[in-house]
């Protein structure tokens, strides 16, 4: 073969090997979105405006000084990994539950494995009878909040007294200069069976959909992200029916609502266990908008629930649940009785 024939196929081999990199090397900017319920997360503080004495040092569970930090770094632990494998700043939004006050997330979010990130808060105090909130961390580096409000959830009053839960936390702000509404909730649980209790959960999902139908009615193309302990799967009425989250993407019309959660859920999958069954309660659902990939800003690329070996109990009544703080009143060094769930998204840069 001639010099010149060898240069030609040489030329072509680079022309095509170049072409076909630069058709698939397109930079992406991520972001990723969790929730964490953190189980019961109270300092040793007593409030006398809630009922948090179970949770002091001289109550049931002995939660003192050093068991209240042991959880703060076995929850940033957690947190601290969540993400990493699509990005080293790991959370850019994190949703959380089951907090006693801000004054617990700011001792996690200050904890040395978590510090160097930056996060910041936003919280509400709300009127839950057990005194536990939700909350939204942040990292400003991908995310600054415009404005934020509780929602109220107004149950039926139980034998003549209130039923508080608690307030659905409503953030808007900018995830990487696009804005975003964001939904942080924890329904109602299942206290009393999940047939007598589903109106109430169905009374939370209704706060969050009009809520999101009022955002929808003026800009259909809003991107939204709900997220929480729902205290109901993916398939629940108060889910499927009262948001219409649907699990198949070809489903969601326009303004509609997407969630991920669905496959998991229908394989056997979930993020907490009762009775060795499996429930999926914590899930992340997001508006139409996060599911066209063409477009400039951030789209949907994947949904994980996130558990390692050492987030799972590994023996006794409680073997393959997730590590929960306490079994019974004795402290037994875990996590959480629900691993995290997070998404991934993705936005083209030039």
């Amino acid at each position: 073969m001639s010099t010149h024939i060898r240069i030609y196929f040489l030329f072509l081999l680079l022309f095509f090997l170049c072409h076909d990199s630069f058709s698939q090397g397109k930079k992406y900017k991520v972001a990723v979105i969790g929730f964490y319920n953190l189980e019961n997360f109270f300092d040793t503080i007593n409030d006398p405006k809630i009922n948090d004495e179970e949770f002091l040092p001289e109550g049931p569970y002995h939660n003192t000084s050093a068991v209240y930090l042991d959880k703060v770094r076995h929850l940033a632990t957690v947190i601290s990994q969540m993400g990493t494998e699509f990005t080293t700043d790991g959370l850019a939004l994190m949703g959380c539950a089951e907090v006693e006050n801000e004054g617990v997330i700011r001792q996690l979010i200050h904890d040395s494995l978590l510090v160097n990130r930056h996060y910041s808060i936003v919280h509400y105090d709300s009127p839950d009878r057990r005194g536990i909130d939700v909350g939204l961390i942040y990292n400003p580096k991908y995310f600054i909040p415009k404005c934020s409000a509780p929602l109220f959830v107004h149950l039926p009053d139980e034998d003549s007294v209130p039923h508080y839960t608690r307030d659905v936390l409503y953030v808007y702000g900018m995830l990487n200069g696009e804005p975003v509404h964001v939904f942080v909730n924890h329904w109602p649980s299942r206290r009393g069976g999940e047939e007598a209790s589903a109106p109430f959960r169905a009374i939370a999902a209704g706060v969050c959909k009009h809520a999101i139908d009022s955002i929808i009615a003026l800009n259909p193309e809003a991107k939204i992200i709900l997220m929480g302990d729902l205290n109901d799967d993916p398939v629940s009425p108060s889910v499927s029916k009262v948001l219409g989250a649907k699990g198949d993407a070809k489903d969601v019309q326009q303004g509609g609502l997407y969630n991920p959660w669905n496959d998991y859920y229908k394989n056997g999958i979930g993020t907490l266990a009762y009775q060795d069954s499996w429930n999926l309660f914590d899930q992340i659902i997001l508006s139409s908008a996060f599911l066209k990939k063409d477009q400039k800003g951030f789209f949907f690329k994947e949904a994980k629930i996130f558990s390692r070996p050492w987030m799972i109990q590994q023996s006794g009544r409680y073997k393959g649940y997730p590590k929960r703080t306490y079994d019974f009143n004795k402290y037994i060094g875990g996590y959480s009785d629900h691993f995290p769930t997070y998404i991934e998204l993705l936005k083209e840069v030039n």
